[in-house]
């Protein structure tokens, strides 16, 4: 146990739960058991405290390293929305400890699988959709930092830094640095060109809670102002679990028609939409290798880095439905990545 840990365990966490069972009406908190819950790619990590019948989260940001201010504000336009996230108890940011609401030990992505039924599955994604529609709806600008076209640049440079040079050991040469150019240069023109929604940033089922009715939302704390496609790309091209294109295909089609028919600023035409929206998860998609390979070589966190062939046939599929990513694809080949 470091020196962190135990201060939370011996000083803050008792205080914390006098507070909370006092304000809440709970009586006097009973002894319990705290073990850890999860940890991310991030710097913070989260340990579940068990006392009688009750269950809460403790999340530990190290402030040096995690700003827990936006987990708290976004938690608040969340809940807003009427999206089910997890209350804050208590909020020590200037220590970087947070006493929250469990919404419980089963993500989406474990419900998948351990093999749920088709029928469940639709509920899931469906629960899913709405909640996000839900969040766009209460969109409004100046609340979140703009997804703007510096943070975009940014996210695509972490792919030649990171995994080409880090991770492949190796620089682009002219040629594929001009088709990197070339590449960007329509990915941002696309991007820039959608309708601006809140953007959690990370909606995926690792990120959402099974429950009865919609889902429990989690890690949303870098949300921002941004392109409509971004949420629904990410939830069906997931980061550790994939599906068949078609039903992909058949999942973001019924996003866009709940989109539409909620008011949400989505193209007309949903192949258009379609279009928008393969171009933006590519964006994502060269941004998460780049991320991953970070975590690796920069964290010492080398399994995200085994999801890698995920990403990249990620790409490679959206090369062979959409012409416009010809460069992409000779890129890919020149990096050995084409097969």
């Amino acid at each position: 146990m470091d020196s962190r840990e135990q201060y939370l365990v011996q000083e803050w966490l008792p205080r914390a739960l006098q507070t909370t069972y006092q304000t809440q009406g709970w009586g006097a908190p009973p002894e319990g058991e705290l073990s850890p819950a999860s940890a991310d790619a991030s710097f913070r990590r989260y340990f579940r405290w068990v006392g009688g019948n009750r269950s809460l989260i403790i999340m530990d940001a190290p402030p040096e390293r995690e700003d827990s201010r936006p987990f708290v504000k976004v938690a608040g336009l969340l809940a807003e929305a009427q999206v089910r996230v997890p209350a804050i108890y208590q909020a020590d940011l200037e220590q970087g400890y947070l006493l929250l609401e469990d919404l419980g030990s089963s993500t989406f992505l474990q419900s998948i699988q351990t093999g749920i039924g088709e029928a469940e599955l639709e509920r899931l994604f469906e629960g899913a959709l709405t909640a996000l529609v839900r969040w766009q709806q209460h969109s409004r600008p100046g609340e979140l930092p703009p997804y703007d076209e510096a943070v975009l640049r940014r996210e695509l440079g972490l792919f030649p830094e990171w995994f080409v040079a880090r991770h492949l050991g190796r620089e682009l040469t002219s040629a594929e640095a001009a088709e990197w150019e070339g590449l960007c240069e329509l990915l941002l023109s696309s991007i820039l060109a959608e309708a601006q929604v809140f953007v959690h940033r990370d909606y995926m089922p690792r990120n959402l809670m099974t429950a009865e009715g919609e889902p429990g939302v989690l890690d949303f704390q870098d949300a921002l102002y941004g392109p409509v496609s971004y949420d629904a790309a990410s939830l069906f091209a997931d980061a550790f679990f994939s599906w068949p294109a078609m039903q992909r295909q058949q999942w973001m089609r019924r996003y866009w028609q709940l989109a539409r028919d909620a008011g949400i600023p989505v193209p007309a035409n949903c192949d258009e939409f379609v279009d928008q929206a393969r171009l933006m998860a590519v964006q994502r998609h060269l941004k998460v290798l780049g991320i991953f390979a970070r975590i690796r070589y920069r964290d010492g966190k080398p399994h995200y880095l085994e999801d890698a062939p995920r990403f990249v046939g990620y790409l490679r599929e959206a090369c062979a439905a959409d012409p416009r990513l010809a460069g992409l694809a000779r890129l890919l080949e020149s990096l050995g990545l084409a097969q």
